[in-house]
């Protein structure tokens, strides 16, 4: 009995909280439905066009349910609301796109307000970090810098014009014998270059052993008469020099006494004939020209230099030329002169640069490659990267970082260009920042900034509603 006694009571007390339990989880439930019909949907919009709408349950042409949309209500860590009079209402995502009432974009999304005292002086621009961040926005410091810039040019091997050498003769003869007879042909100082037979050369050769017998006959006479006697035979002597005739011929003559048929005509120089009109057997006048020989032993490279690169050339800047025909190897020379003229064809004023050719590698024809370099140590100027530099053709300006997420153009003038840096002239000062990357995405929204600034001035709208009125307010 009391088993059984037990049994019942159990069984009578599973009952009891059953239902307790049930009733409960009704309550709760009536509760949660209640909640859920009290949260009403404001509309109903389209799945996948956000634009399309509706006011009743609906489904799109897919037979897909329309999206409830409910009223949010305000979070609880919301900022306090701002205060202030509205100037106007600002597209969500940045778009160039604003409104003077409050209005949605093609998402849905509410046009926020922009309040007096959130604009910016005219010109700048405020630009979340989150945006900066995705933009890829960098700055440098502006600084002072010594610029050096490589200009390069191409030019040829010349003859050096000073190192040219003519061997014209200044008496009338006849050319008996060539020695240099091929153009080209490498001479040296002193080398015989022709036998000459001239009737002149005779002459002059008869007065001076004449002159010299004189000498010796009046050694006992007096001594007026023996200076006299000496001057004759110098004054022979030396026309004979002044004719070219060596020394070592000169000295045969006063040792055989008797005159010579023919005469050696030497090369003055070192060097390289160039021209050979001489043809054995010819009769030549005076000054009539028989051999043109160069010393290329220093060449010439004339470069032609760019119009805009010609001011920073100067006399003695060292030069690196590279000849086409030994590219391993890279010769060394000096600016010597820099032409007053310039080539209006090509505009491009040549360039003089000596070159020691001790190896006679360089010879005249030869095409070469210059680079010249050009450093400006005068005053070292401020510089800034030539990707802080923009350029619209009648204006140049740079972006300077003004704060945390500020930008302000500001317009420069430029100087020098060199190494990947521009001279800054005017419009900044060491320690500024300027942008360097992405600082055209930001000009651009700079200016659509100054636009709106203008726009929202108190003229700019008399000048609106007055154009308006003009067009009917269309």
């Amino acid at each position: 009995m009391i088993k059984y006694f037990l049994a019942s009571l159990i069984l009578m007390l599973g009952a009891g909280l059953g239902f307790l339990a049930a009733r409960h989880q009704g309550l709760s439930l009536n509760w949660d439905a209640n909640a859920v019909s009290e949260k009403k949907p404001l509309y109903y919009r389209h799945p996948m066009n956000p634009k399309v709408t509706s006011q009743t349950p609906a489904k799109d042409e897919m037979g897909m349910d329309y999206v409830a949309v409910y009223a949010e209500p305000p979070a609880s860590t919301a900022p306090p609301p701002k205060s202030g009079k509205i100037l106007y209402y600002r597209h969500p995502m940045g778009a160039a796109d604003t409104s003077p009432v409050p209005k949605k974009d093609e998402m849905g999304m509410d046009y926020l307000p922009v309040y007096e005292g959130e604009q910016f002086a005219p010109g700048q621009i405020q630009i979340s970090p989150e945006k900066i961040q995705k933009l890829g926005v960098t700055t440098v410091t502006v600084a002072k810098r010594t610029l050096t810039r490589s200009i390069r040019a191409l030019g040829s091997i010349q003859v050096d014009e000073r190192r040219v050498h003519a061997v014209t003769p200044k008496f009338e003869g006849w050319i008996q014998h060539l020695y240099a007879n091929a153009t080209g042909q490498t001479i040296k100082r002193g080398q015989p270059l022709l036998d000459i037979y001239s009737p002149e050369l005779m002459t002059a050769q008869q007065e001076y052993l004449i002159a010299r017998q004189g000498q010796r006959a009046l050694q006992q006479a007096s001594d007026q008469a023996q200076d006299t006697a000496a001057r004759l035979a110098d004054n022979a002597l030396q026309r004979l020099h002044y004719w070219d005739i060596g020394q070592t011929q000169l000295q045969r003559l006063q040792h055989l006494e008797q005159p010579l048929e023919t005469l050696l005509l030497l090369s003055p120089v070192n060097g390289v004939v160039l021209d050979k009109p001489a043809i054995e057997g010819m009769r030549f006048m005076p000054g009539e020209l028989l051999f043109r020989i160069a010393d290329l032993s220093t060449v010439w490279l004339l470069a032609d230099v760019f119009e805009q690169d010609s001011g920073v050339v100067r006399p003695g800047q060292t030069a690196q030329v590279a000849i086409n025909a030994y590219p391993n190897r890279v010769f060394s020379g000096k600016v010597s002169f820099i032409y007053p003229t310039l080539a209006t064809e090509t505009r491009t004023v040549k360039v003089r640069i000596e070159l020691p050719n001790g190896e006679g590698l360089l010879k005249p024809g030869l095409y070469g490659s210059v680079t010249l370099t050009a450093r400006e140590n005068k005053n070292t100027p401020l510089a800034v990267p030539d990707s802080a530099v923009i350029d619209s053709g009648t204006r140049q300006i740079v972006l300077l970082q003004r704060g945390d997420g500020q930008f302000e153009p500001r317009a420069v003038k430029l100087g020098l260009q060199a190494d990947g840096y521009r001279q800054v002239l005017t419009g900044l000062k060491a320690g500024d920042e300027v942008v360097t990357r992405a600082n055209f995405l930001i000009d651009a929204e700079s200016n659509l900034k100054s636009a709106l600034d203008s726009f929202n001035s108190p003229g700019a709208d008399a000048n609106r509603v007055m154009t308006e009125t003009q067009h009917g307010g269309h």
